[in-house]
């Protein structure tokens, strides 16, 4: 099968309900076009990954709709949750291997997406495997191979949920992949990481002239 062969599913929620914890980490700039800016940024990193066919965006968010065009866009399921929109995304690509992917990692390097991609299909076969965030309670990557559902266990503790459920981690060394970003700190350790261009024109908003972004 060829290396190139990933859909990546990525859940985003509307935004006046998305990233309520990061509310107020810019005060200068809209708490809504920072939660934009993080997943707008995250599918382009995507979209730049070498091995990576199909972004599929779960969102009922017309702005977010917009912004992430020209990925692929599917309608959240209503009142479901986040597990159920990575279920549904990963519906859309039968035979084929599936990643789901949080919208909040403003940092990440298309290499480390596709390094971390490659390590999934060359590692234990029929089974899923995942990449905690930085923290190591939380879980920014799924990944199944053909035939195997994604079986998504997103939410508190979810890397402790995902290895319970038969999925094998992944410990290569990706820190853009692992800095989701929660909080004014997450934001701040993404930026030293280095920002995606629509996230940082935001991180960068109002600020004197020499002094850092956040």
């Amino acid at each position: 099968m060829s290396q190139s062969r990933w859909t990546v599913v990525v859940p985003v929620k509307p935004l006046t309900a998305a990233k309520s914890r990061l509310r107020g980490a810019l005060p200068a700039v809209p708490h809504e076009e920072l939660a934009l800016a993080l997943a707008a940024d995250t599918v382009r990193a995507v979209r730049a990954c070498p091995v990576v066919v199909e972004v599929v965006v779960v969102t009922d968010d017309p702005r977010v709709a917009a912004a992430v065009a020209p990925a692929r866009v599917l309608p959240d399921p209503p009142d479901a949750g986040l597990n159920a929109a990575f279920r549904h995304g990963a519906s859309v690509a039968p035979g084929r291997w599936v990643a789901g992917l949080t919208a909040d990692l403003p940092a990440l390097r298309p290499a480390e997406l596709a390094a971390a991609l490659h390590a999934a299909r060359s590692g234990p076969t029929g089974v899923r495997h995942y990449v905690a965030d930085t923290p190591g309670t939380g879980t920014v990557l799924l990944a199944a191979p053909p035939g195997v559902p994604l079986d998504p266990r997103f939410g508190t503790d979810s890397a402790a949920a995902h290895a319970a459920s038969g999925a094998v981690a992944l410990t290569g060394d990706w820190p853009s992949l692992r800095r989701d970003v929660d909080t004014r700190e997450d934001l701040a350790a993404a930026t030293r990481l280095g920002l995606g261009p629509r996230t940082a024109a935001l991180a960068c908003a109002g600020c004197p002239a020499g002094a850092p972004a956040v």
